[in-house]
C-alpha cells in the first residue's frame, strides 16, 4: 500500500532590513553644522567686505591699472588697505595689544565693554523677533516697542528716586510693560480681526515714534528748559552698577540679557505655553484641530516679544544713557532682525549673533576714527553675513562642505 507524502512548506525567511544609503547623522551634528555654516558666513562676508574696501581705495585702484607690469604693487596696496581697518575692528571690538603695555584693567578691557554695551540691547531685540518666528509671526515692530519701552522706562527713571535695587527692577519692569502692551495690540488686532503682524507692527512704529516725539514736547515729560526735545535726566538709581568700574560702560545690563536669553528658552522648550507657540509656529491648523487657540498664541507671542523690546528701550536708558531722546532705539529694532535671522531663532544662536554685532559695532567706530574705512561697512559685512547664512548651498560651494542639512528657508517654515 503506497502513502503520498507531502512536503513540508519551507520555513519563511525574513528578510534583511534594507539598510539607507545615507548614514544617520550623529546626534548633535546638525548643530555644529549649522555653528561651522554660521562662522564660514562671517569669514565670506568679511572677504567680500574687503574686496570692497579694496574697490573704494585710490591707491589699490592706481596700482591695478599696471597690475601686470608689477602685481606685487596691487597685492601690496590691498593689504595696507585691508589690513589696518580689520586690525582696528578687531582692536575697537576685544582687545587692542597695544594695552597690555600700560598693565590698565581699565584700558584693557575697553574694547570688550563696549562690545557689550551694544550687544544687550540688539540681543533682545533679536530675542523679541525669535520668540515670534518660533510662533509663525513676523514682528517688525521692534522700533516701536523699544521706543515705548524707554519712554516709559524713562519716565519711571526721573520720576521715582529709590534705592538702586528696588529702580533698577522697577524701571526694567516698567520698560517691559510699555513694549508688552505695544506688542500687545499688533498680536490683539491679529487675533480679533485678522489683520497682519507685518502691517500693524509697521504702522505701530510709526505710532511710536510720534507718541514719542509728542511726549518730548509737553512739559512734565520734557527737560527744562522746555528748548529741545529731550526728557528729564533720569535718577541715578536708575542707571545698571558697572562690571569694570566707574570709567568703562559695560554694565550688569548684559548679565540680565543672559538671563532673559534662559528665561526664554524656558518658556519655548520646557513649558505648556512654549509647547503651544511653537505648535502653532509650525502648523496653525492642526493645532486649531487639537483644540489650541492660535489668537490667544498670537496674542501671548507678540506681548512676550513687546515686553523682550521694551527691556532693550529700557537698557538704552539704564546703561548708555540718561535721557530718553528721539532716536533712542539707536537702529536696535531692525539689527534685531537680522540678528534673529542670524541665530537661526534659537535663544543661544540668538547671544551668539548679539556679540558679534556688537563686536561689529564697536569695532566698527574705532575703524572709522583711525583708518577713514567708512562705518557703514559694518553694515555691510552684517547684510552680507545674514545673505550667506541664507544661501548655505553657496557655503557649501565656496568652501566644499557636503551636502546635508536644511536651508534657513526650510527651518523657518518649520517654525525654527
Amino acid at each position: 500500500m503506497s502513502t503520498s507524502t507531502t512536503p513540508a512548506a519551507a520555513p519563511e525567511v525574513a528578510e534583511p532590513p534594507v539598510k539607507s544609503s545615507t548614514p544617520a547623522a550623529p546626534a548633535g551634528s546638525s548643530v555644529w553644522r549649522e555653528i561651522l555654516t554660521g562662522l564660514l558666513a562671517v569669514v565670506l562676508a568679511l572677504v567680500v567686505a574687503a574686496v570692497i574696501i579694496c574697490l573704494a581705495d585710490p591707491a589699490v585702484r592706481a596700482a591695478a591699472a599696471y597690475f601686470f607690469a608689477s602685481p606685487g604693487d596691487l597685492f601690496a596696496a590691498a593689504w595696507h588697505a585691508v589690513g589696518p581697518a580689520y586690525g582696528w575692528l578687531f582692536r575697537g571690538s576685544i582687545v587692542d595689544p597695544a594695552t597690555f603695555s600700560s598693565g590698565s584693567a581699565t584700558e584693557i578691557l575697553g574694547s570688550i565693554s563696549e562690545t557689550l554695551v551694544y550687544a544687550g540691547p540688539v540681543t533682545l531685540a533679536g530675542l523679541s523677533v525669535a520668540i515670534a518666528f518660533r510662533s509663525g509671526l513676523f514682528n517688525i515692530g521692534g522700533q516701536g516697542q523699544v521706543v515705548i519701552g524707554a519712554a516709559t522706562a524713562g519716565f519711571v527713571g526721573f520720576t521715582l528716586d529709590l534705592p538702586w535695587p528696588i529702580q533698577v527692577p522697577l524701571v526694567l519692569l516698567a520698560g517691559m510693560i510699555g513694549g508688552a502692551v505695544w506688542g500687545g495690540i499688533a498680536g490683539g488686532l491679529k487675533a480679533r480681526t485678522g489683520a497682519h503682524e507685518v502691517i500693524t507692527t509697521i504702522m505701530l512704529n510709526y505710532i511710536g515714534v510720534n507718541v514719542l516725539a509728542l511726549l518730548l514736547s509737553v512739559r512734565w515729560f520734557q527737560a527744562p528748559p522746555f528748548t529741545d526735545a529731550i526728557s528729564r535726566t533720569v535718577n541715578p538709581g536708575t542707571k545698571y552698577p558697572r562690571l569694570f568700574g566707574s570709567s568703562l560702560r559695560a554694565n550688569i545690563g548684559i548679565l540680565v540679557v543672559v538671563a532673559l536669553c534662559v528665561v526664554v528658552w524656558y518658556i519655548l522648550e520646557r513649558t505648556t505655553l512654549g509647547f503651544r507657540l511653537r505648535a502653532i509656529g509650525i502648523n496653525p491648523a492642526a493645532a486649531r484641530t487639537a483644540g489650541m487657540s492660535v489668537g490667544g498664541g498670537a496674542v501671548w507671542a507678540m506681548v512676550l516679544a513687546g515686553a523682550l523690546c521694551g527691556a532693550a528701550g529700557a537698557a538704552q536708558i539704564m546703561g548708555p544713557s540718561d535721557q530718553v531722546v528721539g532716536g533712542i532705539d539707536n537702529g536696535v529694532g531692525f539689527d534685531g532682525i537680522t540678528v534673529a535671522l542670524l541665530g537661526r531663532g534659537k535663544p543661544a544662536g540668538v547671544l551668539a549673533a548679539g556679540l558679534l554685532f556688537g563686536a561689529l559695532r564697536a569695532g566698527g567706530q574705532r575703524m572709522a576714527s583711525q583708518t577713514g574705512t567708512p562705518v557703514d561697512l559694518v553694515s555691510v559685512v552684517q547684510a552680507l553675513t545674514v545673505l550667506f547664512i541664507a544661501a548655505p548651498a553657496l557655503i557649501r560651494t565656496v568652501f566644499r562642505m557636503r551636502a546635508e542639512g536644511s536651508s534657513l528657508g526650510q527651518t523657518a517654515a518649520k517654525g525654527w
